[in-house]
């Protein structure tokens, strides 16, 4: 949980004010919709170098990471739809402080950053994993001489 926040640790969720909860809230949707770009150039980038792969092993290799991958992409969705819910709630709340039991909704706030924070583990590891299968496929499987240099130096 220690790895998403942007807030000090001790009782900031049950201490902060409607407002501050909203701001870290839409500090946690601009780093998903972050994610969700950065998950997108991971499949690019996968579906790119899959192409040059010979050996069967590591097409295994490469579709198990593309199938962790897609699990990493549909846990985003999900969090920025939580998200953006939650901000609605917050929204609220500014407006009409008893609209919702605070109580609950703070732990409702402690359960989503526990999610993101979960999340950004996945997150991390998986896009390890890519950048990692990427540069075996470009050692093991001799891609350079795949290549076609005659494009390459026309655009010198």
């Amino acid at each position: 949980m220690n790895n998403f926040r942007y807030r000090p640790k001790d009782n900031f969720i049950q201490e902060a004010d409607w407002k501050q909860l909203f701001v870290l809230t839409e500090h946690w949707k601009s780093d998903l919709l972050f994610f969700a770009d950065d998950i997108k150039f991971l499949h690019d980038l996968i579906d790119k170098y899959f192409l040059w792969i010979a050996r069967k092993e590591h097409i295994d290799k490469v579709q198990e990471i593309e199938i962790n991958l897609l699990n990493v992409d549909r846990q985003n969705s999900l969090l920025l739809k939580k998200t953006n819910k939650h901000l609605e709630h917050l929204e609220a709340l500014i407006d009409d402080p008893f609209k919702y039991d605070a109580y609950e909704f703070r732990n409702e706030h402690e359960q989503l950053e526990d999610d993101l924070s979960d999340f950004l583990k996945s997150f991390r590891k998986n896009r390890k994993e890519v950048f990692s299968i990427t540069e075996f496929i470009i050692d093991k499987e001799e891609l350079v001489r795949h290549l076609d240099f005659s494009k390459i130096k026309n655009y010198a």
